[in-house]
């Protein structure tokens, strides 16, 4: 088993919480920045649905990212329609997403061991 600390990422947020910031910061490491839409978009592309995600609750989700640091926002001018607000990851938030790995290596890991054991009896 792991060491207790590596199976914790540093903060009081459920482990579907961790999933969704470290989703948001991979993608904005990835693409360099984006605004919430955008990223509920790309979410989708790797496998996310949008029913899957409220939008409240990605929001919710960047504005607690942007308070620990780990990302930056601007407001910017769009063609088309009202301004967006567009979020940058910061040296922080690629720390942190290096935790986030980790941890949810370790989950997989054990949810693994969960169901293969499972399985074992499926038989």
């Amino acid at each position: 088993m792991k060491d207790k600390e590596d199976m914790q990422c540093y903060s009081n947020k459920s482990p579907g919480g961790k999933v969704l910031d470290a989703c948001l910061l991979s993608l904005l490491k990835n693409k360099g920045e984006d605004y919430g839409y955008g990223l509920l978009d790309e979410m989708c592309n790797i496998g996310f649905c949008q029913g899957d995600i409220n939008m409240g609750t990605l929001y919710r989700s960047l504005r607690g990212l942007e308070k620990e640091k780990f990302v930056t926002s601007k407001w910017v001018e769009s063609e088309q329609g009202p301004r967006k607000r567009v979020y940058k990851i910061e040296e922080e938030g690629i720390k942190e997403l290096d935790k986030l790995m980790v941890f949810l290596r370790n989950r997989k890991e054990i949810i693994d061991i969960i169901l293969d054991y499972n399985e074992s009896f499926a038989n």
